[in-house]
Formats: C-alpha cells, structure tokens, sequence
C-alpha cells in the first residue's frame, strides 16, 4: 500500500488533499489510511458518491478526473458524434462543486468532446433538462444531493435525459480502471472556450428551462392562485431562485421564502442533516408558515430534485404529507386534468399500491418499477405509446416528475403543480386533507412505513433463509401472494405461480390477507434488512379522518412488531 500512496501523493493536482495525505502518512494513521487506499469509491447506477478527502475510496479532483476520462472514453464508445453532441455539466452549491465540476470539463474537452457548463450553481433537474434541450450525449451534475456536508457526488445522465441503468454504469467503471491506471491529459477552460470546444451556459439557458416549466400544460393550472400563501425553503442548496420565479409566473404572490436558507452553502449551516425527511430539517419553513398564515410549507433538498411539503391543518398546526400521500394526490389531481384513458402512471415496489387503484379508477395505464428514479423514467419511456403518454411518476422518497420535459425527479415542477392543486381545491372550499380524506374513503385507508433491521456483520443472508422456509402468514394474515425478484417469480397460495416482468433483484414481496403488503430486502451497503410494510384498512362510515387513521395506524404497529420478531 505504501507504494500505491507515493504514487497517488505525486499526481495528485490538489495541495489540499496533498496536504491532507501527508499529515495521514506524517502522524502514522495506518487504518485511516488503509480506508482511504482498501479500494476505488464505486461507480454505479448512481454514479458516485461519498465523502470528500483524500485517495481514491474519497471524492477528490483526481478521482473525478479519472471518473471523467472513464466516462469520456466510454461516450466515445458508444456514438459516433459523441465530440459533437457533447455533454453538459452542473454542479450544487458545495464546496467543492464547482471546482469538480471543471474538472470534469478540463477533460471531456481534452478528450474532444464539447462541454455545455453552467455558469452557476443549478438545480439537477435544470441540468437533466438541458440532455434533451440541448440534444447531448449525456449529463453529469456534481451533487451530492441532501447528504451531509462532508459528501459529494458526481451523478451521470444517459442521451434519453434519465440516469443511467445497466449496462452503462459497469461500462463506464470498467473505462474508469483503465483511466486510473494511465496518464491524465486535461485542457484549461481558456483553451477550450478557444477550440470551440466548451459553451458557458448562461441565464438564457436557465430561461429555457423556466419556459419550458411554464409551458407545460400541467402546470397551466392557474384557478386562484392567489387565494393561498406558500412558505419555502431551499434549505441552504440552489433551489430558490428558479422555485420563487415559478411560483411568481403561475400567479402565487403571497410566497415566503427562509432568508436564513435561501441561498446556496454547502455547510448547511442551520440544518443537522440538509433532508427534508430528518426530524427538525422543515422546522424553519414550518415557522415561517405559522407567522403568515400560509397553507403549504414547502421545501426542496439542496439540489431540489425533491419536493417535501407540510400542510396547516385546522388546528393551525402544520403536518408533513409522506411520499405517498403526496404521490396518491399528484396521480388523482393530474389523472383529473387530463383524458385519462390515453395516460401512463408509476411508482417503484416500495411505494404504495394506492396509486395503482387510483389509475385503475381513472381508467389509466399503471406501471411499477425497481427501486430508483432512474427505473422510474427509463421504463416509462419504454412502456409508452400511442395510446399511452407517460403523465407522471413518483416514489415515496420524495421524488416526483410531472410530465415529460425532465426524465428525472424534479422538487421545482412538482412544487409548482402541488401549490395549483392546493389553490383549486381552496377556491371550492377545500384542503389537502379533505383530498385525502376523499381518496382514503373511495379506495381504502392506506399507511405505509419502512424499518430497519440490524443484523450480526457475518450473519447468513436473511432471503436465503426465507426462501428455504416460506412463510404461510405474516401476523395472522395468510400470505395469498409471494413475489421473489431473485428468481423473478410470483407464486400463488395454491402453488401456482407466473413469471415477473423485472430485473431480478434481492427482494421478496409478501401479499397478505386484507390488502396488507410486508416488503424485505437487504441493504446494499449495511449489515441490515430493510423493510417496507403497508396496511389498508376499511374507512367507516361513521369514522372522521383521524379515527380513520388512527385504527389504521394501530393494525401497522401490530404488523410490524409481529413481522420483526418472526425474523
């Protein structure tokens, strides 16, 4: 390992990171550094992430380089007009972004490949945009999203405008090995602005964007927009400009925006942890809504691919919606708008199965997908034709796309729409719970809840032992349907059993007695089980929303206690 460390310290372009390395080797840090040199940071559908220092198990400008030339070459690879097409760079506010992302332009350009970089921080879906837009090869945006401080990451978008999905992901790491094996070659910004071979993105490209949202004719909701106040936050990430003007051109101008979070700093400053789904992250926003009154208390991660909101009720207290709520609203609100019939809705495996009875009531086409936007999109765009245009799609992460104009998660359109809805439902004398409240009595009082499980380091993989041992009933419920990604199998109580339209995946899906649903898989990067439970429990009649809630909520505690003591 010494050698590798000598060699890494003496190409390494950073003095910070140099610097950093040094001391590590200086004050004889030796597992430090073994964590730092065991192994490359991984390249996958995501691209990469993870925290920022040196070598290269690090996010650093010499693992970026070598990420860059890997994804150069292997563009090349795979079109013809690749130089010409080009790619585009974005980055968040982070620190070290920016730099990342020039980086990544010094050699893409070097390599002759044209360069379409932001001249500011934007959001990732402005940059997963501009794919389409601007017809390039690919995207790369430098974010790390809402993890914390310490991380960063550089996420890779396909010529379609989605996230890559096999095969690219291992071909790209495949050409990243060789590039870290061999000499960098990098060209200045000066030069390659010289050669033609990079444009600075500039306001009116950002203005593109704008337009494009604004004429979408689902955001063409305008029914009193002023009828409501908004609170928003952009929880110290690069959100808040675009999000505020949006909010300004479809009619909203009663919007409050966290001055004390508004604009981009990557220290994150006033949050413990920058995700709006962490307890006390929507604390500032939700005390901003307090003092105006407002109906909706909104947020976006620093990136604002995610939409988060909290919803004043009549008690003026203000309660955050989960994914699913906010999901379920979106696919019955936009279903309504629309001809039905003639549209395409989705969600993964581990969001509720409300939407599917949503779209079947609306008459629409529904599909479902692996975990992860980047299934959401790339699927839609298969499974869509003629009769069937994709509308929307949505997972219980907080991550919505309304339309088609960004084939990735999108927090700034998805505010927007969510703010008409809110507008058109209180200009009739409604509220996002009344919605609800309505939905949960016409299809069913649906909670959903996810739970980890720890396991031993060394512990036996937990499918192995389920598959060997199928259970008959999970808390008293039989278990009328096994699904099993691995084998791509579902199997019927009666023995039965038919073919799964997924790629196969560790994950098995057991469909219970009464509607319930018990998800297992195990976590990709934890000694841990993750589960995913959901109940649907009848809406009396006599009931009020509460109670409603409050008896569905009592049958997931029992679901789950019982579920994690059989394991």
């Amino acid at each position: 390992m010494t050698e590798q460390i000598t060699q890494w310290l003496a190409i390494d372009p950073d003095p910070k990171t140099r610097e950093e390395l040094q001391r590590l080797i200086d004050e004889k840090q030796t597992l430090e550094l073994e964590d730092r040199f065991r192994s490359r940071l991984e390249f996958g559908t995501a691209g990469l992430r993870g925290k920022v220092g040196c070598g290269p198990n690090r996010m650093n400008r010499l693992v970026i380089q070598q990420t860059a030339t890997g994804l150069g070459q292997y563009l090349l690879t795979q079109f013809d007009d690749t130089k010409q097409r080009g790619v585009v760079i974005g980055y968040d506010g982070r620190a070290d972004s920016k730099q990342f992302a020039h980086d990544t332009a010094a050699v893409l350009t070097a390599l002759g490949i044209k360069v379409y970089l932001t001249h500011d921080v934007a959001a990732t879906p402005i940059v997963a945009f501009g794919v389409k837009h601007l017809n390039t090869v690919a995207a790369v945006v430098v974010t790390a999203s809402h993890n914390p401080p310490e991380y960063n990451g550089f996420k890779v978008y396909w010529e379609n405008g989605a996230q890559i999905i096999p095969p690219h992901d291992s071909g790209i790491a495949h050409h990243i090995d060789i590039a870290a094996e061999s000499p960098l070659e990098l060209l200045c910004v000066e030069e390659a602005v010289a050669l033609d071979r990079l444009v600075w993105l500039k306001d009116d490209y950002y203005q593109s964007y704008r337009d494009a949202m604004n004429a979408n004719p689902l955001l063409a909701n305008h029914t009193d927009p002023t009828g409501i106040a908004v609170a928003y936050t952009a929880m110290h990430g690069v959100g808040a400009k675009m999000a505020e003007t949006l909010l300004a051109d479809a009619g909203f101008d009663k919007v409050y925006s966290v001055k004390e979070q508004r604009e981009p700093d990557g220290s994150f400053p006033t949050v413990n942890f920058p995700n709006p789904e962490e307890a006390g992250a929507m604390d500032m926003v939700v005390a901003l809504a307090t003092k105006h009154i407002a109906e909706l208390a909104c947020a976006n991660d620093p990136d604002a691919d995610r939409f988060a909101v909290a919803v004043r009720k009549p008690d003026g207290e203000y309660q955050m919606l989960t994914g699913d709520q906010v999901g379920a609203l979106f696919g019955h609100y936009l279903l309504t708008k629309t001809d039905a019939s003639k549209q395409l809705v989705g969600n993964t495996i581990v969001s509720s199965s409300l939407l599917n009875k949503i779209a079947n009531a609306h008459g629409a086409e529904y599909y479902q997908t692996l975990t992860g936007f980047k299934w959401l999109t790339n699927v839609a765009m298969q499974k869509q034709t003629d009769d069937h245009q994709f509308l929307f799609a949505y997972e219980e992460a907080l991550g919505y796309t309304v339309g088609n104009q960004v084939w990735d998660k999108d927090g700034l359109s998805a505010l927007v729409a969510f703010a008409q809805l809110t507008a058109e439902l209180h200009s009739k004398g409604k509220t996002i719970w009344d919605q609800l409240e309505s939905l949960y009595r016409q299809h069913g009082m649906y909670v959903n809840a996810q739970r980890s499980i720890a396991l031993a380091p060394n512990s036996p993989p937990v499918g192995d032992k389920l598959r060997a041992n199928p259970p008959t009933a999970i808390a008293g419920r039989i278990v009328e349907i096994t699904e099993d990604l691995k084998s791509q199998l579902r199997t019927f109580s009666d023995g039965s059993s038919e073919t799964i339209d997924l790629p196969a995946s560790d994950v098995l899906i057991y469909h219970l007695s009464g509607g319930a649903r018990v998800i297992v898989r195990p976590s990709g990067t934890e000694p841990k089980l993750k589960c995913y439970y959901e109940v649907v429990e009848a809406f009396d009649t006599g009931d009020d929303f509460q109670t409603a809630q409050d008896k569905a909520q009592l049958v997931m505690d029992m679901l789950i206690a019982e579920h994690q003591h059989m394991i």
